[in-house]
């Protein structure tokens, strides 16, 4: 069997990524310079200096603060640049492989074994090295979840965002070559070992809303009319046992706690991060934030007031946008905003069920997780962004109708 010459890469991104790095570091972007020349020889053209001079303005006026530690700045801005370029690789990439879908199976397929071998793994003393032991909430302590290869669980369930969105797209339209039992269970599998309430709740959400935007096109659809009754009548009877009979199950636990507010994790994630982001712009500047790196220098000391630490640990805000609005302030934050909605009428996602489900899902998402230089989450606004996949597209009148009927 002939191996893409593009797989190797994606194997790499997707499972071993972190292998065996410094906590930060990853191989795409060691990869990086690599990456640049192979853009410059497909795309005939430099891609840094405009990703400079759009940031220039912030560099310009975050530097010149007195107490900037710049190192560290100069640091993490050059970080920020190997990601953009990893990330125009990724680009550059779904405009020329003509194997896209081969290279998502094979990744489905490793995937499901690993996670075969992982439950194995999980019944042995050498668990910890594809499973995360933590407090999952208050009151659940010690639990395991399936991380992989990766840092953490939740970060492993992003990554696996467009191959679940793709085979589940593939089996409700009625367009999978594998057995429908079958693929479903490799694509649900993962996201019921790494329990990631974050992931899991975002996808549901905006799957529902990609079905709402066209529910009278896809209603039609009797493998989707079907999966909605059925969804529905598990979800009502599932919920019926748990409450009565599985009350202080892990589950129902963690779901009580999020929705009362006292999951740290979830409240760490969204409340505090936007709390915290607010304490540390009053620092510097509101309008231009603090400045890259910085949140590592000045947020120690904040951080550690607001949770009462007493033990060594990294300052960081665990949410894309609030991280946005710390480094860049509210310029940056409009800008990453005004960006988003631009490439999306751009571009035209709604026209493709795939890309309007990763649109929204990530949409979502950056609200209550992630981090600026997440390229599991950047791949999934590149997918969004670009018609690789053209077996999803709406129908040319289908989408007229619709558009009639949203105005």
């Amino acid at each position: 069997m002939k191996v893409n010459k593009y797989f190797p890469f994606a194997f790499v991104y997707f499972f071993v990524n972190s292998v065996a790095l410094p906590f930060g570091l990853t191989y795409t972007a060691l990869l990086a310079p690599l990456f640049y020349v192979w853009i410059l020889l497909k795309r005939k053209k430099g891609i840094i200096l405009p990703f400079i001079l759009i940031l220039s303005p912030f560099i310009l006026v975050q530097v010149l603060y007195a107490d900037v530690v710049r190192k560290v700045y100069f640091y993490s801005l050059l970080n920020l640049v190997l990601v953009y370029i990893f990330c125009q690789a990724v680009y550059t990439f779904l405009k020329t492989c003509v194997d896209v879908e081969k290279i998502f199976y094979r990744l489905l397929i490793i995937n499901f074994v690993f996670c075969l071998l992982a439950i194995v793994l999980y019944f042995t003393p050498y668990y910890e090295v594809v499973w995360i032991e933590q407090n999952l909430t208050e009151g659940v302590k010690d639990f395991r979840r399936l991380k992989l290869f990766t840092y953490e669980a939740s970060y492993y369930a992003t990554l696996l965002v467009p191959i679940f969105c793709f085979y589940m797209l593939q089996y409700l339209l009625r367009l999978n070559t594998t057995k429908g039992s079958l693929l479903l269970l490799m694509i649900f599998l993962p996201y019921i070992l790494s329990f990631s309430f974050g992931v899991v709740g975002a996808l549901l959400v905006s799957g529902l809303l990609t079905y709402i935007l066209y529910m009278r096109r896809l209603t039609r659809k009797s493998r989707i009319f079907k999966g909605l009754v059925f969804g529905a009548g598990v979800f009502l009877l599932g919920g019926f046992l748990i409450y009565f009979f599985f009350k202080d199950s892990f589950f129902v636990l963690r779901l009580v706690n999020i929705l009362t507010g006292h999951d740290s994790s979830g409240k760490g994630r969204t409340y505090d991060a936007y709390l915290l982001a607010g304490k540390l712009l009053d620092k510097r500047s509101e309008y231009w934030g603090i400045g890259l790196g910085q949140i590592k220098m000045i947020g120690q000391d904040v951080i550690r007031d607001y949770y009462l630490y007493d033990k060594d640990f990294v300052a960081t805000i665990p949410n894309a946008v609030a991280e946005t609005l710390t480094i860049f302030g509210w310029a940056g934050l409009f800008l990453r905003l005004f960006v988003e909605f631009f490439l999306f009428f751009h571009t035209r996602v709604w026209a493709n069920y795939y890309r309007l489900w990763l649109f929204l899902f990530i949409f979502i998402f950056q609200f209550m997780g992630s981090f600026i230089t997440n390229v599991a989450e950047y791949v999934i606004w590149i997918l969004a962004f670009t018609n690789v996949f053209g077996q999803f597209d709406v129908g040319k009148q289908q989408l007229k109708t619709s558009i009639l009927l949203a105005q």
